[in-house]
């Protein structure tokens, strides 16, 4: 019985480690964060130092920037969202050799998005031009990159 408590002490002395650890490492990934807040999900906070997520847009700066009439190429995207975890990878490479900026909207972080732009299904890529939606597609084209190519042609 004495073995056990023991087991049971060292089983509940490496839990508290692990979260320790883990809050002091999300700690220093949330220092110059994009967002405007350190309560992000997990699922976020793993995303900080990913060369793919690096546009982030908060909400009202996307209401601004849309509004103003320029064109915006909008990613509403989830860290959770397992078809945006095979699309950004393949997205943002092809934006970048076209010279396409895009705006990427954490949906999770910012679930006002969902109804602010109808959004169904994630990742969703939005074109918007003079303050309106032109264009958008749904769904994970990572293997389909003719699809993305056409949709950010439009945009140059």
């Amino acid at each position: 019985m004495k073995k056990l408590g023991i087991i049971g002490a060292i089983v509940v002395v490496l839990f508290a480690a692990i979260i320790i650890l883990t809050n002091l490492a999300n700690e220093d990934k949330l220092k110059d964060n994009p967002y405007d807040t350190d309560n992000l999900n997990q699922s976020t906070i793993d995303l900080l130092s990913d060369e793919n997520y690096q546009n982030i847009i908060l909400p009202d700066a996307l209401e601004e920037k849309i509004a103003s009439g320029e064109p915006v190429v909008a990613y509403m995207f989830s860290p959770e969202c397992p078809h945006c975890q095979k699309m950004t990878p393949a997205l943002m490479p092809i934006a970048e050799e076209l010279g396409v900026h895009i705006d990427q909207y954490n949906i999770l972080e910012y679930n006002q998005g969902w109804n602010d732009y109808q959004i169904t299904a994630t990742p969703t890529l939005i074109y918007f031009k003079d303050g309106k939606e032109v264009s958008r597609i749904v769904g994970d084209y990572s293997k389909d990159t003719k699809v993305i190519y056409d949709f950010l042609e439009q945009v140059k």
